[in-house]
């Protein structure tokens, strides 16, 4: 089978005005949607039956395998997956490799899901890109949304002839549909408790589903982890004898400085030891000195997960790309992640982070303790329903010192109407704002300039404030 994506590189322009191009795009949106879309139903627990690695594997050969063009790192976990990703694919470009990312879900349109070069393709290419799927996919049967847009990532990048790509799993690892690739590195960054009616109830169950992502002699990077989530993956590496790089044992990390324009990290290997030592007793003015990594995301998070990033770079090095600690020092200070802690406004502070899960708002409770120690906080909170949306609000809502509910235009958004009763019980006063935009400008109004404007409880709403703070034009905040 001939790859189908030619010799030259690049898609053949589309040759249509720019409406018909937009036009092209939405149509090809369309048809992606008109496929099973477990991002979108409420049926997610009666789906683990329907993942099968043999479809996308179908489609891929009948597409030329596309993502065996490039080298992949290949990233689960259930959170931190996403900034690793992306601090990886950034300091990868700073070293001068065209590079892919492939993340999900979008913020703000679908487009952001597949990259090249942090610049997401182009309404026109993914519509062409959709129509070369077309014939192959009436050919295959029972497809999904997901294994489609992943095959459309795939050969995308390898049209544009990228170097190196990033690829972040969309749900579990075993029987994700990225779960094709073969990657130079797997990166498992942490495991909690998420999406448990497909991949278990317990975290060594879920530890084996993203676990799934290793493979045979590929070493895998692993970001810190519960005892039985480490032992399960390192039980599952070691039968399938790939190495494994432990951050925190192996490769390790400690805050230097922060500050709301980012933090500072120092990483080591484990035989730098007695040279940290070192370091560390002479106040920092030691000739030597570990690598400083300067992140523009904020969160004591960030620093296991440009920690995990580094030591990802570490083995494509070692497996032969070209990187040195200077251009991943570059990559790393220019990556961009929004909705992760995102600062929109500093005076008041107003703060959006897609955090979905209880272990992820209890890292952003955290961070806003880290940064605004002494600000109370005026809470706006929407969540998707299949979510742990009392362990969220255990977290969070101690820290609020009054929660504005709503939802995002979203089918698995929660009714805020039965977020309110399970706010009762804190005895905080609390309000139902119907939209992401109403509730955004209710908290503006609420916080009275005094407080801190936290959004948080799902992607999609920290996605609809910032469109919402975009289409406000950044104009100062009103202070009643």
């Amino acid at each position: 089978i001939l790859p189908l994506w030619g010799a030259g590189g690049t898609i053949s322009p589309m040759k249509r005005r720019p409406e018909d191009k937009e036009r092209a795009y939405y149509e090809a949106l369309d048809y992606l949607y008109s496929f099973v879309d477990y991002s979108l139903t409420r049926n997610l627990r009666n789906a683990p039956e329907k993942f099968d690695l043999g479809r996308m594997e179908a489609l891929l050969t009948a597409l030329g395998a596309p993502h065996r063009a490039y080298p992949v790192v290949h990233i689960a976990g259930t959170k931190g997956k996403g900034s690793v990703a992306a601090m990886t694919a950034a300091a990868l470009q700073a070293a001068g490799y065209r590079v892919g990312l492939y993340t999900s879900p979008h913020l703000q349109d679908f487009a952001e899901r597949i990259q090249v070069d942090r610049q997401p393709i182009s309404h026109g290419d993914l519509a062409a890109v959709v129509a070369q799927l077309k014939p192959h996919v009436e050919r295959i049967p029972r497809l999904t949304t997901f294994e489609l847009t992943t095959a459309s990532a795939f050969l995308y990048f390898a049209w544009q002839k990228v170097d190196v790509a990033v690829v972040e799993v969309g749900l579990g690892g075993r029987l994700d549909a990225t779960n094709v690739v073969l990657p130079e590195v797997s990166v498992i960054t942490s495991i909690s408790y998420d999406h448990t009616a497909i991949l278990g109830h317990t975290l060594a169950a879920i530890a084996r589903e993203k676990a799934g992502i290793v493979k045979p002699g590929v070493p895998v990077v692993m970001a810190p982890q519960a005892d039985e989530a480490r032992e399960t993956i390192l039980r599952i590496a070691r039968q399938r004898h790939a190495p494994v790089i432990e951050v925190g044992r192996d490769c390790h990390y400690a805050p230097l400085a922060r500050g709301l324009d980012g933090q500072t990290v120092l990483v080591w290997p484990e035989q730098d030891r007695e040279g940290v030592e070192a370091f560390i007793q002479s106040g920092g003015i030691a000739e030597w000195e570990p690598v400083r990594l300067h992140i523009p995301l904020l969160g004591p998070h960030q620093v296991v997960n440009a920690a995990t990033a580094y030591a990802a770079l570490q083995v494509l090095r070692r497996r032969g790309l070209a990187l040195d600690d200077q251009t991943i020092r570059e990559g790393m200070a220019r990556t961009r992640w929004p909705a992760r802690f995102e600062v929109f406004q500093r005076h008041p502070p107003v703060v959006v982070d897609g955090a979905h899960n209880a272990a992820a708002a209890r890292q952003v409770r955290l961070t806003v303790d880290e940064y605004f120690p002494q600000w109370p906080v005026v809470l706006v909170f929407g969540a998707s329903e299949d979510k742990d949306i009392a362990g969220m609000l255990a977290e969070l809502l101690p820290r609020a010192r009054e929660v504005i509910l709503t939802q995002s235009v979203h089918p698995r958004a929660a009714d805020p109407d039965s977020l309110l009763e399970m706010v009762r019980p804190y005895g905080k006063p609390a309000w139902v704002v119907a939209s992401v935009p109403e509730s955004l400008e209710t908290a503006l109004r609420r916080s009275a300039g005094e407080a801190v404007v936290l959004v948080t409880g799902s992607l999609f709403v920290a996605a609809a404030a910032r469109t919402a703070w975009q289409e406000r034009a950044l104009q100062p905040m009103l202070v009643v």
